[in-house]
């Protein structure tokens, strides 16, 4: 089978232990992302399957429309927004849905809430040119830690805060806030009232129809100027524009920031990047070797299966 493995920017997927599974087809890795949807199309016209790594490409009906060739997409994660699910059936084109672990995202959401706490880029960066302990930071025992959502990653984030002596606020839906109270943890009375409170609003939802701009200028101008945002699910969670207004108007403080509207970011004038209370990472969140041998595994899983005929986790079976 010919298969396309797009945005590779690590040129990390043939280094994969997994790669091995696809070693009698014709692969081709692409490393950088085409956002032009002829551009791409050209490229991998000849396509029979593509491998997704998460949702740096856009599935559209206009791209599909061009792949004549195309029979599966195995998508590493879950579907999201970035792939038109009911395009791929109008196009014959079946859709394996792959699998996920909320460790490593969970892992760099800590980094970043330490980092940003703490202040350590800006004192690597005072080290580097000359200058010794340039800033005070500060611990996280004893702040309130909000959680936006208490799924998996969630969950993990409520106990690394109890681990570091942090006291857990959680709000989200009704079933969340309940979960979170049965295991010890506090439920906001109010959306207002948690971010009100938090030293530190730590964002994880899925992002859909109802949870796109779900946090407003409005969340966010009630929060304290010492207060720290930490974003590793998705920029689109937060209304448009409104994350830069808050933290020029210093409410909140600080943040830490993996997801970004436009990936990938390569404007080394991109504003959030050059705030000084700003912390920003390159969308890591799953970048992580476990991770990548888990995701890969089982989306080429997925491939092997549809060419022996047994195809796996379709999203779309009604096309088989």
């Amino acid at each position: 089978m010919k298969i396309a493995i797009l945005d590779d920017y690590q040129d990390a997927v043939k280094k994969l232990a997994c790669y091995s599974l696809l070693k009698n087809h014709q692969v081709i890795i692409f490393n950088e992302t085409e956002k032009d949807p002829n551009l791409l199309a050209e490229k991998i016209k000849d396509a029979e399957a593509l491998v997704l790594i998460r949702e740096r490409t856009a599935i559209t009906d206009d791209l599909l429309s061009k792949l004549p060739n195309l029979k599966l997409i195995s998508q590493t994660g879950k579907i999201s927004n970035h792939l038109d699910l009911n395009a791929c059936t109008k196009y014959k084109v079946a859709v394996a849905e792959g699998v996920g672990s909320p460790i490593a995202p969970a892992e760099l959401t800590w980094i970043l809430l330490m980092n940003v706490l703490r202040q350590v880029p800006n004192a690597i960066e005072g080290m580097k040119k000359g200058k010794w302990q340039t800033n005070i930071g500060e611990s996280v025992s004893g702040k309130t830690i909000g959680i936006w959502g208490y799924g998996k990653i969630g969950k993990l984030i409520a106990g690394y805060a109890k681990a570091f002596g942090a006291k857990v606020l959680v709000w989200g839906s009704e079933q969340s806030r309940l979960n979170a109270v049965n295991d010890g943890f506090e439920a906001a009375q109010s959306k207002t009232d948690f971010f009100k409170t938090a030293d530190v609003v730590s964002l994880h939802l899925r992002l859909n129809k109802d949870t796109t701009g779900i946090v407003k200028q409005e969340d966010l101008n009630v929060m304290k100027t010492s207060s720290v945002l930490i974003n590793t699910s998705r920029a689109e969670l937060i209304e448009e524009g409104g994350l830069i207004k808050a933290l020029k108007a210093g409410r909140p403080g600080f943040a830490g920031i993996d997801v970004y509207e436009n990936e990938p970011v390569y404007d080394t004038g991109f504003e959030l990047l050059n705030m000084p209370n700003v912390v920003c990472t390159p969308h890591l969140g799953y970048v992580e070797k476990n991770s990548y041998e888990l995701y890969f595994s089982k989306a080429f899983e997925n491939i092997i299966n549809y060419i022996n005929g047994k195809p796996t986790n379709i999203a779309n079976p009604i096309i088989l």
